[in-house]
């Protein structure tokens, strides 16, 4: 029987209160909205921006770091300080104490991440604010909170909520507030055996399908998993349904890794069979169930740079890493599961030029697009981040 999960050791963290900014109500408030940026911004030849960004860097020196996440386009990928996936890239920030100025190309939840973990000293930037997370968003704090109340209004048993780290500081602090814990995509088995040791059943959100891989992987009857539809009145179950679950999975579901199926790997069995077909756990089941190996982002690096030369790989994530991979590792073949370009859009949404005008503002004595976490949630958040690295 093949082995299929990758392990990984669990990340260490610093964990602070957040640092004061926008006030509203006596609350510390993250900028809602993209500020204007000027036209030349995206007029000028991209050499020409990339020019500019490499001066910009020097001049502002160690009291800047960019952090750039494994799906971004290359453009930007290449000015990155420290890379990684999200968790990663937020220890990285908390890490590197004398870097007062934290740029992160990424997505707005990871910013928030690195905003909770950094000192009070450190602001935190995000290029482009519309540069969010879809799945963060299918779970919002108003959503939670109601089904929470719903659940918990016909159960009488211990249910435990747990976050996966892909999802808003607000989710965070109310798993944190809640008893649960938050997870990652290497450690989500690790942390639901805690959480059902801890309680009856487990409230998982906001990906259904990394809960739906790890109940399984963990050997969770089928019929004792059941799907929290959003805007339906007990999600769509019956009080019985729910109260014979071990693990309660919320329907979101990521845009990018939604799109690899079951087809695909059919496909590559027979194009090539000697190809090993690697894939995130948040593909859905059947594609994880058909893949060789399946593991998190920084997973699949390691397991792909550690194969041998002549290796063939089909890799089901987003088509940047794939294609990085690729360029990285000339003496392998590395191709995307699917036969279409599985982009985030979102993270594409940092272009050079967004993070030309952020460096250009800090040189100028401005902090465009900071992103910042309210005190109380940051408390509470750290509370369900502790929770996973205790675990």
């Amino acid at each position: 029987m093949i082995e299929k999960r990758l392990s990984f050791c669990i990340i260490h963290a610093y964990l602070k209160k957040s640092t004061n900014f926008h006030k509203k109500n006596g609350q510390i408030m993250t900028q809602p909205h993209q500020n204007i940026i000027n036209p030349s911004y995206f007029e000028a030849e991209e050499e020409k921006i990339l020019e500019k960004i490499s001066a910009r860097k020097k001049e502002l020196g160690d009291q800047l770091l960019i952090l750039g996440h494994h799906y971004q386009q290359e453009a930007v990928f290449r000015f990155a300080d420290k890379t990684g996936d999200s968790l990663k890239l937020a220890r990285s920030a908390a890490e590197a104490k004398d870097s007062r100025f934290i740029v992160f190309c990424g997505v707005h939840f990871m910013a928030e991440s690195a905003d909770i973990l950094t000192s009070d000293e450190q602001i935190v930037m995000l290029p482009d604010m519309r540069a969010g997370c879809p799945m963060a968003d299918m779970a919002t704090i108003e959503e939670v909170s109601r089904a929470w109340d719903e659940l918990t209004g016909v159960i009488d048993s211990t249910s435990v909520p747990v976050t996966y780290v892909n999802s808003s500081a607000k989710i965070k602090a109310f798993v944190g507030k809640n008893g649960g814990s938050v997870c990652t995509s290497s450690n989500a088995e690790r942390v639901l055996t805690w959480a059902l040791s801890k309680g009856k059943r487990v409230f998982f959100f906001p990906d259904e399908h990394l809960g739906r891989n790890s109940a399984y992987a963990l050997g969770i009857p089928q019929e004792e998993v059941v799907l929290w539809e959003r805007g339906k009145p007990l999600g769509g179950n019956s009080p019985e349904q729910l109260k014979k679950s071990r693990v309660i999975l919320w329907n979101g579901y990521c845009t990018v890794h939604m799109q690899f199926s079951a087809g695909h790997v059919d496909m590559w069995r027979k194009k090539e069979p000697h190809a090993k077909i690697i894939v995130h756990p948040e593909c859905k089941n059947e594609v994880v169930d058909k893949a060789d190996l399946y593991g998190s982002t920084e997973g699949i690096i390691n397991a792909i740079s550690d194969s041998p030369a002549g290796s063939i790989w089909a890799v089901g994530t987003e088509i940047n890493l794939v294609n990085r991979l690729s360029r990285q590792h000339p003496d392998k073949v590395i191709r995307s599961l699917s036969p279409f370009q599985c982009l985030c859009s979102t993270m594409y949404r940092i272009k050079p030029g967004y993070l030309l005008w952020v460096l250009d503002g800090l040189a100028a004595g401005r902090t465009e697009n900071r992103i910042t976490v309210d005190n109380t949630t940051a408390e509470q958040a750290k509370i369900a981040l502790e929770r996973m690295l205790a675990i």
